[in-house]
């Protein structure tokens, strides 16, 4: 299996840690959605990141519906995401989180970034960034009770989508998420950043 998009994107680095963590072997193209669309383009038509192409030829998009098919594909002891209630609607809940912090802060790297300066809408900019906040407030809570994951001794696939929302959102809005409101999370994404699934796969 193959794997594509950069690293830089959340949704690519949690497929990319799940895969490490659930021991799945694949094999990693960095390719971007800007720089290299027209290459992206001949492996998936959409241009979505990230995608899996299978070895024969199917390919997959949405880190979501990848990692569902994955949990599929390993033993119950890898994988990640809990079986049964209430925990996992729980991780649902706090995964949910994570995806939409996630979106928040790329609509507001795409703002800044890619939308001309003339046509940026400031209200639309400060909703997005207080949804962001938001999300990382009530994970932030989440973080604070972390035991010492999220939901108990080891990480699990809500661990992954927190921590790769958090050093995603330092990572490229730094100055409008300050890490001194967040405590709890700045820990916990330390915690994430150490284990070798993470230090693999860090952002491009």
């Amino acid at each position: 299996m193959q794997l594509i998009g950069m690293l830089d994107s959340p949704y690519v680095r949690r497929v990319a840690i799940s895969m490490r963590l659930m021991e799945i072997p694949f094999e990693h193209r960095s390719v971007s959605v800007f720089r290299h669309f027209d290459r992206f383009r001949s492996i998936n038509p959409v241009v979505k990141a990230p995608t899996l192409v299978f070895d024969d030829g199917v390919t997959l998009m949405d880190s979501t519906l990848i990692l569902d098919w994955l949990e599929t594909q390993v033993p119950a002891e890898r994988r990640l995401m809990p079986a049964f209630a209430p925990d996992r609607r729980e991780a649902l809940r706090l995964i949910g989180l994570s995806l939409a912090a996630c979106e928040k802060c790329v609509a507001l790297v795409y703002e800044r970034e890619q939308r001309p300066a003339e046509k940026r809408h400031q209200p639309w900019h400060d909703r997005a960034l207080g949804q962001a906040l938001a999300a990382f407030s009530a994970l932030e809570d989440a973080a604070g009770n972390a035991r010492p994951w999220l939901q108990g001794a080891g990480p699990n696939a809500a661990d992954i989508a927190a921590a790769v929302a958090w050093r995603f959102g330092q990572h490229y809005n730094r100055e409008r998420v300050p890490a001194g409101k967040f405590p709890a999370l700045v820990r916990f994404s330390a915690q994430a950043e150490a284990l070798p699934a993470f230090q693999e796969t860090p952002p491009a």
